[in-house]
């Protein structure tokens, strides 16, 4: 395995971080604030509540992926909002920002920056209406009313995201009963994650404040997730094959942040610095068109045979899943039980607001990575119809 030495890989603060819970599609206020204006103020809270003094950030790495007011200004007006004026950018792609704006500031650090801050959000509710000039097609102008039109269909291919799951389900010959099983698996891992406490340390209750500073209604609950049985799931009618509205994920809003820095400042910072969160690797790759499903195995395929791991080398392993098919392919391509997958949960369950999506995997991940007493996290997930990015982490404890 040729790895960077490891004392030089970034690091991420232990318990630094944090997420908003992620109500469903128009089911909070967040429908109805500026979700970038939002995210920055919540992300100062969320500094203020781990004890990180703003002064120490100089750097900010933001991700979103729907259009928002003021999103030219992107990261500047983001730290602004945070409460502490730095330079940075904006990161998008698709559902992988989350976890892509965390490498890239990772890039950062390695590059020089002491701390940086990535806030990643979306607001997938209320989508503002897009009219795009179109000078190759017969159309003078495209009009999206909502964000979701968009996501509909891949211009290079024509396929929905939808018709992706069924095209793998059916290449695999997927069992729908064991999809089903499968859903129903992973609402009763987010739910066990829930009552037994492990979810308080990763999500942050907060308020929504409107134009006049009062608060117009409070994010602590992911609104949106429900309770399923087996017999409702098996009277939904499929979309696709193996694909019912049970058995995919849900459009949602929310937040995540967290720290990327280097060693040193990562055990000033921490309030348990012997606890160790490094970089390790990454991978990227695309697949056949319209086969989403099979792209993250091949990314983490790929990360693994770079790494010189296997999967049993690997402590957590946690993924973006908009579809149940997605971990039934990926336990069929690498011969794994999906049992052991996303076990405090997942975004089958609580939703999908893009940017943050994988940011709160991966935090989820590092949680039950510490609860483990340390070992390799694997995080990954699809993009864009037929992208799949995967990258791992090491957590130590006890180190010097």
């Amino acid at each position: 395995m040729s790895l960077e030495p490891m004392l030089s890989r970034p690091r991420i603060p232990y318990g630094t971080w944090g997420s908003s819970y992620f109500p469903a599609w128009q089911q909070s206020a967040l429908a109805e604030v500026n979700i970038g204006q939002f995210a920055g103020e919540a992300a100062g809270r969320i500094y203020g509540r781990r004890r990180v003094p703003l002064s120490e950030v100089d750097y900010l790495v933001i991700g979103s992926t729907v259009p928002w007011h003021w999103k030219f200004w992107t990261a500047p007006l983001i730290s602004a909002c945070f409460g502490r004026r730095v330079p940075g950018y904006h990161v998008e792609q698709a559902c992988a920002t989350g976890l892509k704006a965390v490498l890239v500031a990772g890039a950062e650090v390695q590059a020089g920056r002491e701390v940086a801050a990535v806030v990643t959000f979306d607001r997938t509710s209320d989508s503002p209406v897009g009219v795009f000039p179109e000078r190759r097609s017969h159309e003078r102008t495209i009009a999206i009313s909502d964000v979701w039109d968009n996501f509909g269909f891949d211009p290079a291919t024509g396929k929905s995201m939808i018709a992706t799951a069924g095209n793998a389900a059916r290449k695999y010959k997927l069992d729908r009963r064991e999809v089903d099983e499968l859903a129903l698996y992973r609402h009763q891992q987010y739910f066990d994650a829930l009552e037994s406490g492990f979810l308080d340390r990763v999500l942050v209750p907060l308020e929504i404040l409107g134009v006049n500073g009062r608060s117009i209604g409070r994010v602590d609950s992911d609104a949106g997730v429900r309770r399923l049985t087996p017999e409702a799931l098996a009277a939904m009618r499929e979309l696709d094959s193996c694909v019912t509205s049970g058995t995919q994920t849900h459009a949602s809003d929310g937040m995540a942040t967290l720290l990327v820095t280097t060693r040193e400042r990562a055990k000033e910072l921490s309030p348990r610095p012997e606890v160790d969160v490094q970089f390790v690797a990454k991978f990227e790759t695309r697949v056949a068109p319209a086969m989403m499903p099979e792209a993250p195995a091949e990314a983490v395929k790929g990360l693994l045979q770079r790494t010189g791991l296997s999967l049993d080398d690997v402590a957590v392993l946690k993924n973006h899943n908009p579809f149940a098919v997605n971990d039934a392919l990926f336990a069929r391509s690498l011969g794994c039980d999906w049992r052991t997958m996303n076990r405090t949960g997942s975004s089958l369950v609580w939703g999908h607001p893009q940017g943050p999506t994988l940011t709160r995997c991966l935090i989820e991940g590092l949680e039950e990575a510490v609860d483990l007493g340390g070992g390799y996290v694997l995080v990954f997930g699809c993009a864009a119809g037929d992208v799949g990015i995967a990258a791992l982490f090491q957590v130590t404890e006890g180190g010097n």
